[in-house]
């Protein structure tokens, strides 16, 4: 009898046990609209790659607005990562690692059951709307910190930017051009209907994107199409205020004509039987590989539309890099950097020279140079994005500048003196985990940051216990609310104050300029 009640109470012990390890197990079979899925555990994550959340853009689909994926039968197991987008070869990227069947999405859940109701991070990619790949980009660092990550792809080059006067004439709105956004919004469609079943909230969503994908996060917030499928929005190294940047819908198509005419083809027709190396490949020039003012996806210029208050209004971080121009060149002379400052019109020329001359060696010019390029590209289109929302809108806005140093850099070349455009890819990843004692002031600068971006996912406000307090920006130029990461975390004034304001007047001359208006 003693021995009998032993035994039962052992079995009921290792029946405890057993449900409090199936419990923990991380969510590694789910369901979506088009059928069942399989993960691959990752520590104490569960990973899905590769899930199709649109039809394969390929023939007839090619240059037309995505299509729902087809159901599959069975277990679709997510477990290999899908090839990259057709782009220009480089490095170790090739073609055999590219398919025009690239519309797909990953996702990264520390959930354990499908009722925990976590806050969703979806990354943009960037590249230039050119380049890059979301499938190396799984965000397990940030999801390890409570929040559900998502990385979508998107078609990039001629395939998801070409407007065409046929393609135009053939579409149910009258317009081309803009794929590769449609694919981001459809991705976002998705995410709502289905991000449940890996334990997100599709309440709480925050869009985040880098470079080219900053840009795309602005677009977001500025089409009406993307309304209400995100509730806060972080964009590093990327806007889209800047007015070189802008095609209107015309000049898109023109483009689109002129590129026809240099690959020797007489109709969309016959641009649909090319295979891809031939549209996207190195050496091909597609000059109009940009998003373009439609009014559809994009209904006027972005600045237009927010100094009438004309956008989502969501709570954003924006941030830029303190020396966001070393991946354009380690090497300039003094010669040929007065030749890049002539070029610019007249009545520029001496504020130019005043504020980014003299320099009296090839080391000052280069330096000089690349400020130039940081502020052209990257300063003033985020300084424009947190005035303007900060005037015309009610959410608030967090400004951030990433000055942190390190011999981990991305994409810089030659010597440095900050932190060069995509090393903010390093903190929030996760990159000095394993070497924390080699870097420790890059350690400290990553846990900072990717507890800030998962706080504001979470909370719509990035502070919290054992953090600096970060307030929302202010338009006082003197004011303290800019939140420089350099090994640690300090408020600062507005950085490169004379700079910024230099371009912003710039931009305003080159939009008074304009004959063809978006």
């Amino acid at each position: 009898m003693f021995i009998d009640m032993k035994i039962k109470l052992f079995i009921a012990v290792c029946g405890l046990l057993g449900a409090m390890t199936l419990q923990a197990q991380p969510l590694l079979k789910t369901h979506v609209e088009t059928g069942d899925l399989e993960g691959v555990l990752e520590g104490d994550l569960a990973v899905y790659k590769a899930i199709p959340f649109a039809a394969p853009p390929v023939g007839e689909l090619r240059w037309k607005a995505p299509q729902p994926a087809k159901p599959w039968q069975g277990v679709l197991k997510a477990e290999a990562v899908a090839k990259w987008p057709p782009q220009p070869e480089r490095g170790d990227v090739n073609y055999d690692m590219m398919s025009e069947d690239c519309l797909y999405l990953s996702v990264v859940t520390p959930a354990k059951t499908v009722d925990e109701a976590l806050p969703v991070m979806v990354f943009i990619h960037g590249g230039g709307f050119q380049t890059e790949h979301y499938g190396a980009e799984l965000w397990q660092s940030l999801a390890r910190r409570g929040v559900v990550t998502v990385a979508i792809e998107f078609r990039s080059g001629a395939l998801g930017f070409l407007a065409h006067p046929e393609l135009s004439k053939e579409s149910p709105n009258g317009l081309s051009g803009n794929y590769g956004i449609l694919d981001q919004i459809f991705a976002l469609q998705w995410i709502q209907r289905n991000i449940k079943n890996f334990g997100g909230d599709p309440s709480k969503v925050t869009i985040f994107g880098e470079s080219a994908g900053g840009m795309c996060c602005n677009i977001l917030c500025a089409s009406p199409l993307a309304k209400g499928l995100f509730r806060a929005c972080i964009a590093q190294s990327g806007t889209f205020f800047s007015p070189t940047g802008a095609v209107p819908r015309q000049q898109a198509e023109m483009m689109g004509a002129m590129f026809q005419n240099q690959l020797g083809k007489k109709s969309i027709a016959e641009m649909r039987e090319m295979d891809t190396k031939s549209l996207t490949g190195t050496g091909v020039n597609f000059q109009a590989c940009t998003p373009i003012f439609d009014g559809y996806v994009l209904t006027a210029e972005l600045y237009d539309l927010y100094q009438r208050g004309e956008y989502a209004d969501v709570p954003v971080i924006v941030m830029y890099n303190s020396d966001e121009g070393a991946v354009a060149t380690d090497s300039i002379t003094v010669d040929e950097y007065k030749a890049q400052l002539t070029g610019v019109p007249e009545q520029y020329v001496d504020s130019i020279f005043s504020i980014y001359y003299p320099a009296e060696n090839n080391e000052q010019a280069l330096f000089a140079f690349r400020d130039l390029i940081r502020d052209l590209n990257f300063g003033a289109p985020t300084d424009l994005w947190a005035k303007l929302q900060t005037e015309t809108g009610k959410s608030p806005v967090y400004y951030a500048y990433l000055a942190q140093k390190s011999d981990r850099t991305v994409y810089a070349k030659g010597n440095r003196r900050g932190a060069a455009h995509a090393d903010d890819f390093l903190y929030l990843r996760g990159a000095f985990d394993k070497e924390a004692e080699k870097y420790p002031a890059e350690k400290k600068v990553s846990d900072i940051m990717q507890q800030y971006w998962v706080n504001f996912a979470t909370n719509l406000n990035p502070n919290g216990d054992g953090l600096p307090q970060w307030p929302a920006f202010t338009l006082d130029p003197t004011a303290k609310s800019v939140m420089q990461f350099n090994n640690g975390a300090t408020l600062v004034p507005v950085p490169n104050q004379e700079n910024i304001a230099f371009f912003e007047r710039f931009f305003d001359w080159i939009r008074s300029q304009r004959t063809i208006k978006p």
